[in-house]
């Protein structure tokens, strides 16, 4: 067992946690349509702590309501780790009230993030384990660096997965595979995680980002209402009886083809030039 808690061993507290106002705990940066989102202490493997739990929910929260960001990808600073999820060290001295407390806050941006009607999508680099797997299968896809590895330790430290993977994992893996990774805690490596299709694209490090991008302005390109239309479109037929689950595909498709973008969508086409559609209304 200590050899595979091994690297969740991320050493002293960072320096973060004293003053987390005078730290970036979480970069953001919106370029346009595109929302970088990055978890930003590699010094601790970006490991969450309730400040960070924080800062996410509050962009996640800007990101909904700002109608010039079409998509946004999540990161972690560093090649060692996309998250190690929560600090153990940090909950270390915190009592049962606190512990408790901050997993209310953490529920909440998982919350925020699996609503998110705009496209979000991870690129996990390294290491994701965890609440920090789960902040990945909380995306509407994954893309992965092939150095990274998936896991769900929890069970090993006394603890039932809360963040999301026993109900998210089973969907993206084989039930059977997804019972093992919870019940052991062993990982699985991206290029597993792809072969079973829990990720999309595997990349090397270096090449992470720059096909994130890519992929994330091909999204922007399109009609918003569109894209997520559609999203939502999977994300609520998902589980439904099949003509359930098409009344839910055809109320989102009947918004999309009412909406300007339709017009100049298919007008584009025929005029044989790119469309500019409309930033989603709200």
């Amino acid at each position: 067992m200590t050899d595979r808690w091994k690297p969740l061993d991320f050493g002293p507290p960072a320096p973060d946690d004293a003053d987390p106002g005078k730290s970036v705990l979480l970069d953001y940066a919106a370029g346009g349509a595109v929302a970088v989102i990055t978890l930003n202490r590699p010094q601790a493997d970006n490991a969450i702590s309730t400040a960070m739990g924080a800062r996410l929910t509050e962009v996640l929260e800007t990101i909904a309501v700002e109608p010039s960001v079409r998509v946004a990808v999540l990161t972690g600073a560093g090649v060692r780790a996309f998250s190690v999820g929560s600090d153990l060290r940090q909950r270390k001295s915190m009592t049962k009230q606190q512990w408790l407390r901050q997993r209310q806050d953490f529920d909440r941006t998982l919350y925020t993030l699996r609503q998110l009607r705009k496209p979000i999508f991870a690129a996990v680099n390294g290491i994701a384990y965890g609440g920090g797997s789960e902040i990945a299968q909380s995306t509407d896809f994954i893309i992965a660096s092939d150095n990274a590895t998936f896991g769900q330790p929890e069970a090993m430290i006394g603890l039932s997965a809360g963040g999301g993977s026993p109900v998210l994992l089973p969907r993206a893996l084989p039930p059977g595979k997804a019972l093992q990774m919870l019940m052991t805690g062993d990982p699985i490596t991206a290029q597993e995680a792809f072969r079973l299709g829990m990720v999309n694209e595997i990349h090397p490090p270096d090449e992470l980002m720059p096909a994130a991008h890519r992929i994330a302005e091909k999204i922007a390109s399109n009609s918003p209402t569109a894209v997520q239309a559609v999203k939502r479109a999977v994300r609520m037929g998902q589980g439904q009886p099949i003509e359930q689950a098409i009344a839910i595909m055809m109320e989102a498709h009947w918004r999309s083809a009412v909406h300007p973008d339709r017009v100049e969508g298919i007008g584009a086409f025929n005029d044989n030039r790119d469309p500019h559609f409309q930033d989603a209304d709200y």
